[in-house]
């Protein structure tokens, strides 16, 4: 991106985020969002609606076409052909710009907006689309958070539709559907950091999300297909339509999601980056007990970030241990923690050819118990082929410096490789932060694969064997945190300095207790 657009863009971010924190006035930012982000959503479908109609009415000669200035009967009798293209439909009379146009005016602003995004949910009512538009606005409810009466609300409303209609997204023709999905990914990004471990639970840093992607395609120009399991608002998916452009992505995006806030942000977060209702799967569930793609795997490429250490059902449900997912490893994973529980659902349904790349809590790589013979499996299989130290503090909600897992079906060798980033960032505000430098020197190691000092250790199936399954990093690979020099000499001689203090302080201490007991007696 060449210097200006970077300017423009950082210009951008910086109006949406003062805009966020200037009207939200005494609205919980995080509460904040769902009406920011709606909006946002609101305007970015409509610029999308009429942009598709006036350039099919424009093919067809009509040049000076406007959406917007058609009556809703007239727009009614393309209706069907723009469900099957868009997946919803807009009246013209409840554009976004429409609605702003007399806003101030409007004393049932509340009762409109509600109408306008209910109806837009109704119009896919019956068609194929209709599971990827229910309940989009679900969030979006105008109650007392907004205000404590009718006017305060349409007050905060006219506010938000005129801030986020003056935002220069640019023409809508030329290129500007990238700067919605991205002002969209910066608003997460904000908000999931000012909400911490809640905002933490739905997204995954950009920058490792980059990281994820790069690992699993590497060389590749394309794949047919994309999944996460614990799909959150779905930025690691969009990964690879970024990287790859959305048209590589063949087949598509799939992903589940259990929150039903950060489900509908994730399918917001697919039409916002312009990918087409029939060009990804978005379903809500629990993953581990209800999975929703059976008849979508086996998948080449797999993304994820599950929860760390989350309770599920294990052993408690004996169909569990049938489940074809699990099954293989003759063992659930704990109740207490189902992250292998994720891992064997991503090998389960990673195709011949694929490759998982998975966020990692350190403990699953070397607890005992059913968590090692998990692994055992796993390595016995020769499926595990990378094991990568990530640094600390890279995620919001938690400082703990994760791992990533990376899991083929079709290695050359037996061997893993163990790969020391803790040292690969660089501090970015409050936040450590992967530089595209770090990413670059990460996945260089992954291509390379072979041992290099302090950076990658490439372990043979016999040492992982006869080290009892464990595939920690610093097992194989002094990380820096091992490092540090300590002088022996140095240590004694301080340790002795602390003794002869201690020392003389008792000594002083004695004498103090003794007067004061001799003028006690006294």
């Amino acid at each position: 991106m060449n210097n200006k657009k970077e300017r423009e863009r950082e210009e951008l971010h910086k109006t949406i985020w003062k805009i966020a924190n200037e009207l939200r006035g005494s609205v919980d930012g995080w509460d904040f969002k769902q009406y920011v982000l709606g909006l946002l959503f609101y305007r970015f479908i409509s610029e999308n609606i009429e942009n598709y109609v006036n350039e099919n009415q424009r093919k067809a000669g009509i040049t000076d076409f406007q959406y917007r200035n058609i009556s809703d009967e007239e727009a009614l009798l393309g209706k069907s052909q723009i469900l099957d293209e868009k997946g919803f439909f807009i009246l013209p009379s409840e554009l976004f710009c429409n609605i702003r146009k007399g806003a101030d005016k409007n004393e049932n602003l509340n009762v409109v907006i509600s109408n306008v995004f209910n109806n837009i949910e109704a119009s896919a009512r019956g068609t194929a689309s209709e599971d990827d538009v229910k309940g989009l606005f679900d969030d979006f409810t105008i109650d007392n958070k907004l205000g404590n009466t009718v006017d305060e609300r349409n007050e905060k409303l006219v506010k938000l539709l005129n801030a986020i209609g003056d935002l220069n997204f640019g023409d809508y023709e030329d290129n500007n559907i990238d700067l919605f999905g991205d002002a969209y990914e910066f608003l997460m990004t904000m908000y999931a950091s000012s909400a911490g471990k809640s905002g933490g639970e739905f997204f995954t840093p950009q920058e490792v999300g980059e990281l994820l992607a790069r690992i699993v395609i590497m060389d590749k120009t394309s794949v047919n297909k994309v999944y996460d399991p614990a799909c959150g608002s779905g930025g690691l998916l969009l990964k690879f339509a970024k990287i790859l452009g959305k048209e590589n992505v063949r087949e598509g995006f799939f992903g589940q999601e259990i929150n039903l806030t950060t489900y509908n942000l994730a399918r917001i977060n697919m039409f916002l980056h312009n990918i087409n209702y029939n060009n990804f799967s978005i379903e809500r569930g629990d993953t581990l007990i209800h999975p929703a793609h059976w008849n979508d795997e086996p998948f080449d490429a797999i993304v994820s970030n599950p929860p760390y250490s989350i309770k599920w059902a294990g052993k408690s449900n004996p169909i569990l241990i049938n489940d074809e997912r699990f099954a293989p490893a003759g063992i659930l994973a704990p109740e207490s923690k189902a992250d292998l529980a994720f891992t064997m659902h991503m090998l389960s349904w990673l195709s011949p050819k694929g490759t998982a790349a998975i966020v990692e809590f350190p403990g699953v790589l070397y607890r005992g118990g059913a968590e090692q013979k998990i692994r055992q499996y796993m390595i016995d299989n020769n499926f595990v082929d990378t094991v990568i130290q990530l640094p600390p503090d890279l995620f919001f909600g938690t400082s703990i410096a994760t791992c990533i897992l990376v899991l083929k079906k079709n290695k050359q060798d037996n061997n893993i490789l163990f790969v020391d980033a803790s040292e690969e960032f660089v501090r970015n505000t409050n936040k450590n932060k992967l530089s595209e430098e770090n990413i670059n020197n990460i996945v260089s190691l992954l291509k390379d694969r072979k041992s290099v000092e302090n950076k990658s250790y490439l372990a043979t199936y016999d040492e992982i064997k006869d080290n009892d399954y464990n595939i920690s990093v610093n097992s194989y690979l002094k990380t820096s945190s091992n490092e540090i020099e300590i002088d022996i000499v140095e240590l004694n001689k301080k340790i002795q300095e602390i003794v002869t203090k201690q020392s003389q302080t008792r000594k002083e201490l004695d004498e103090i207790i003794k007067e004061l007991e001799f003028e006690f007696i006294d």
